[in-house]
């Protein structure tokens, strides 16, 4: 009887490794997924995530802003509308009062501590009467601070008015001795011009005892002054340094013994000086 052969690497293979191996093939019809794809998918979705987040940030920085400005903006137009609850005044004041400063200033604060304007009451201020220059600050958080500095009158000018140390004139309608102060009178517009002469005399006199009590400049420039006892100095229109010079000579060698005496100095010569004297009128030429 023939013998059956059987395939014995075959019949030993164990069932598991071909069911294994069963399992291992693709069914037809059926597509496996890509490893790739899923990678793609979730790079996918973390893009979409960083996006909204960014998004979420920028939208939070605006909402911040906004906030921001707005507090601001609540807090600018209440701050611009605080009254101004002191007004302080300072600076060495002999013909200003500060009470008087105050309800002036008083009006040009009423539309609140910002909006009041500083240059507009710094020139109403220096407008007045003995206020040769103000100075407005602002001082935080409700204060108003103004400093004064009054004119400082060198000498009078005309019936009431009054000559500053630049030349500027003034008026008051204050009373007071004014009479230890010297008088100019000049023409009109001549105040800084003649103020300058002034300075000049008092530069040469003062170093020979002689104070100026008046300077008087006609409209054709001819320049007297009367010294303090009553000696007059005729000084023309020109030369005026020259002239001053040659007094100053004769004054030391001739006049200083009897300066009281003397009642004009004429010094229109051009070689020479013409002395009046008070007790015998007589004139003696130097």
């Amino acid at each position: 009887m023939p013998s059956k052969i059987t395939n014995s690497a075959t019949d030993s293979e164990p069932q598991a490794a071909r069911s294994g191996k069963a399992r291992g093939r693709r069914l037809p019809g059926v597509k496996r997924k890509s490893a790739s794809g899923a990678t793609r998918n979730t790079a996918g979705v973390a893009e979409r995530s960083n996006r909204s987040f960014f998004w979420l940030n920028r939208f939070l920085v605006l909402l911040a802003t906004v906030v921001v400005l707005t507090v601001a903006t609540k807090g600018f137009l209440k701050l611009q509308s605080l009254p101004v609850q002191r007004i302080s005044v300072t600076g060495e004041l002999e013909h200003t009062q500060a009470q008087v400063v105050q309800d002036i200033v008083q009006p040009s604060l009423a539309g609140g501590f910002l909006n009041a304007d500083l240059r507009q009451i710094q020139r109403q201020l220096e407008s007045l009467p003995w206020i040769y220059q103000a100075t407005v600050r602002r001082r935080w958080p409700a204060a108003l601070e103004i400093h004064i500095l009054e004119e400082l009158p060198i000498a009078r000018w005309g019936q009431n008015g009054f000559l500053n140390h630049e030349g500027e004139v003034f008026h008051t309608d204050k009373r007071g001795d004014w009479s230890s102060l010297p008088l100019l009178k000049g023409s009109e517009g001549s105040a800084q011009s003649l103020m300058a002469r002034y300075q000049r005399l008092v530069g040469f006199l003062r170093p020979l005892g002689l104070q100026v009590e008046q300077l008087l400049v006609d409209e054709r420039g001819q320049m007297d002054a009367v010294m303090a006892g009553g000696m007059r100095l005729t000084l023309g229109a020109e030369d005026f340094l020259g002239r001053m010079h040659r007094f100053e000579e004769v004054y030391r060698s001739e006049l200083i013994a009897r300066r009281e005496d003397v009642k004009k100095v004429d010094l229109r010569y051009k070689n020479g000086v013409a002395v009046t004297f008070r007790e015998s009128s007589q004139i003696a030429e130097l």
